[in-house]
């Protein structure tokens, strides 16, 4: 079951890598990438991100750069027709982000040997004219991660959905709070969730949904602002981040990319939940502990 769960998920990557390479002048759309691995985007974005060591955003642009490289050291083309072949606007913007990816401008390229490339970054997967890498390479060091399965009881929860940037999502957090508390609702033993729908590597900053949440009893109604929903139910792969809440997408990159192909486990149909285990007004960034919920199958 481990083996099978852990080549499906290197068959699925391996898709969308043979797609983003063949398409490399076309525009890749996400929601397309994610469909043809049978992943939501947001799953999918954060397992490319663990399997890969990349965001599919940073992988589809540093393989342009890459066969731009190519295409220089090859003498297949010059300067300018290569940036505009790269998705660049501009030869200036080509040349600054070439100069970043590969330490040279473009125009110095030809004098030095492109291979040296995959020494620099031998954990990458990368361009080549005359074959794709036939498989995906999960981290080669297993991660140490500390990963429970846990049943989840589904919690009623009072909420504010917050549209707009997570680091904005303590609007949310105020009127929410503002609301529970005056009724007594933020009492010993009431669990704060934050729930993000989007993953901000795809979706707009404007339209990123996220939803702070306060479990309440069955005698608690919702009000203007004031939603009622369930969250949970059901079996979850839970992990404990520690650190601040702008780390969180490393923490599940490494969750979702690394340890669940390896688990033998699916991703299950529920959202991805946030389980805030200290008060972030009175821990300090390092010492805050997280609860991350991934549903399983």
């Amino acid at each position: 079951m481990k083996k099978t769960t852990e080549n499906l998920y290197r068959e699925r990557m391996l898709s969308v890598l043979l797609h983003i390479q063949s398409h490399l002048d076309s525009e890749l759309d996400s929601d397309t990438l994610a469909e043809m691995t049978f992943f939501s985007p947001v799953h999918f974005h954060r397992i490319f991100k663990g399997m890969m060591g990349e965001t599919v955003i940073e992988h589809i642009r540093r393989i342009r750069l890459e066969r731009a490289a190519h295409r220089l050291a090859a003498n297949a083309a010059n300067v300018t027709t290569t940036a505009f072949d790269a998705g660049y606007e501009t030869v200036e913007s080509f040349s600054r982000a070439f100069k970043n990816n590969f330490g040279c401008p473009p125009s110095k390229y030809r004098k030095r040997h492109w291979d040296t490339l995959t020494e620099r970054f031998p954990e990458l997967v990368h361009y080549r004219p005359d074959k794709v890498h036939d498989c995906v390479r999960l981290a080669e060091k297993e991660t140490d991660m500390e990963v429970r399965i846990e049943e989840v009881d589904a919690m009623r929860v009072a909420f504010v959905r917050k549209t707009g940037p997570y680091n904005e999502c303590g609007e949310a957090w105020s009127k929410l709070c503002s609301w529970a508390g005056p009724r007594g609702l933020l009492r010993m033993g009431a669990k704060y969730i934050g729930v993000g729908h989007d993953d901000p590597q795809v979706t707009p900053p404007d339209k990123i949904r996220y939803d702070a949440c306060v479990t309440v009893d069955e005698t608690i109604n919702g009000e203007g602002e004031i939603g009622i929903q369930t969250v949970g139910g059901g079996e979850y792969a839970v992990t404990i981040h520690k650190g601040p809440y702008e780390n969180l997408e490393a923490t599940y990159a490494e969750l979702m990319g690394k340890w669940l192909p390896r688990s033998g486990r699916q991703i299950g149909g529920n959202p991805c939940f946030e389980m805030y285990l200290n008060d972030p007004d009175s821990t300090p960034p390092d010492e805050l502990l997280t609860g991350i919920y991934i549903s399983l199958a």
